[in-house]
């Protein structure tokens, strides 16, 4: 990045400035993507200040991911969250914005074992508004099929699973698109190249299950969740590429993208073209949860100031 987005990251139990977080070229992560991930937002909350959304929840997720690719780290998921917010407030952050924790293995040789090499830990967070500048994106059916859990696990948020999300990103977006939808190893759509898919048909909420090869997103949980307490049926099966094309509404959810919907799909309109009505209720809901204006799910809440 050309300029510094805040004035600190965290790197292995201290804050330094943004201009000083380097690794070395040797670094193994760099080489081989041996690293693991999350991707966590803040959003400001009225007059409660900063609010981290599902912080325990992604710091949770990130301790798993690390314990499948032995990338053990000292600190509990307590300690994690408790960095996160010193970041948050170190930075002076006020406004919308992500948090990056990154574990990684670090330099300590060239080849594949990384036993013995230092295992890093890394946590940035910078004002971030939002990822898709528009009212809904078009998408394409990627060439490129979702990693399979025969060859790499598709539900460990691992950086070198990315790759593959990045050559059907830059795919899709050199064709004209916004965003590539991946199909899996048998056919069936199983996410966006950073998000989940979710298909609206007859008023009923339908979404890749995990033998999808799907990554189980949080904002995932959060959009069935919200979907299940507002009376919508929700249906985690196999979804046909048909099925996208002939749905009544679609939309993708992550972190980054929160509630973004589909306009259409390999040039075929979405339902009317348009954000449909179970979307945008949806969208909605999501809103009023991580913003603190609906009191029942507050818990998922982490407070900065």
């Amino acid at each position: 990045m050309s300029r510094p987005l805040a004035r600190y990251i965290w790197m292995d139990g201290e804050l330094i400035p943004w201009k000083e977080a380097k690794v070395h070229v040797l670094t193994h992560a760099l080489h081989y993507g041996t690293g693991v991930f999350e991707g966590i937002r803040a959003y400001p909350s009225g007059n409660k200040g900063l609010m981290i959304f599902r912080l325990q929840d992604h710091m949770e997720r990130m301790i798993r991911s690390g314990r499948v690719y032995h990338l053990n780290v000292k600190y509990s998921v307590k300690e994690l969250c408790n960095i996160v917010i010193e970041v948050l407030r170190k930075n002076e952050i006020h406004k919308s914005a992500y948090i990056r924790p990154l574990i990684f293995v670090g330099d300590g040789g060239f080849g594949l074992n990384y036993k013995n090499h230092p295992i890093r830990l890394a946590i940035a967070a910078f004002p971030l508004q939002a990822y898709f500048d528009k009212d809904g994106v078009k998408v394409c059916i990627s060439s490129w099929r979702r990693i399979s859990e025969n060859s790499l696990p598709p539900s460990v948020k691992a950086t070198g699973n990315y790759l593959n999300s990045a050559v059907a990103k830059m795919e899709a977006q050199n064709n004209g698109y916004d965003e590539a939808i991946l199909l899996d190893r048998n056919g069936y759509v199983s996410e966006g190249t950073g998000e989940n898919i979710f298909l609206v048909k007859n008023g009923n909420l339908f979404t890749p299950s995990i033998s999808s090869s799907i990554l189980e997103g949080v904002t995932r949980d959060t959009v069935i969740t919200l979907a299940r307490d507002n009376g919508i049926d929700v249906k985690e099966s196999s979804v046909s590429r048909l099925d996208l094309y002939n749905c009544d509404e679609a939309f993708l959810t992550g972190t980054a993208a929160e509630v973004t919907p589909i306009l259409g799909v390999d040039n075929i309109q979405i339902g009317k073209g348009s954000v449909g009505k179970v979307t945008s209720s949806l969208k909605k809901s999501f809103m009023n949860a991580v913003n603190g204006e609906e009191k029942r799910y507050r818990n998922w809440l982490t407070s900065v100031y």
